[in-house]
């Protein structure tokens, strides 16, 4: 059988010790139960809450807003582990991340005037 000489195993060039592998293992479960947890919230609060059940109150409107901020969490989370910038200096993240956090503002700034704005037309 012939073995081929282009293919790396990564895996065998790992030199973890068993107590740096316990940590890795224990935070890929933490992220996985996080996320899920963040996820199963949003999808019940979408599935058993009706926008017709909250006509004239705020507990629509804060609702929105919760599911807002559970998506934005669950997004920031992921940027932070998964592109392992929860690993770089704070200025370097701070430099990443403003951007895109001011065109966030930018579009939610944007959707809620132009909502404004088309509810005074009808």
């Amino acid at each position: 059988m012939l073995e081929r000489d282009d293919i790396i195993e990564y895996s065998l060039h790992a030199h973890h010790s068993e107590e740096e592998g316990k940590k890795i293992r224990k935070k890929i479960v933490f992220v996985t139960v996080l996320l899920s947890i963040i996820t199963v919230v949003e999808v019940l609060v979408g599935v058993f809450f009706s926008r017709y059940e909250f006509d004239g109150t705020g507990t629509w409107m804060a609702i929105k807003y919760m599911y807002l901020g559970l998506t934005l969490l669950k997004a920031g989370y992921i940027v932070m582990v998964f592109m392992h910038l929860g690993d770089e200096r704070k200025n370097i993240r701070w430099m990443i991340l403003a951007p895109y956090i001011a065109f966030v503002l930018y579009l939610i700034f944007i959707a809620l005037d132009e909502a404004v704005a088309v509810g005074q037309a009808m």
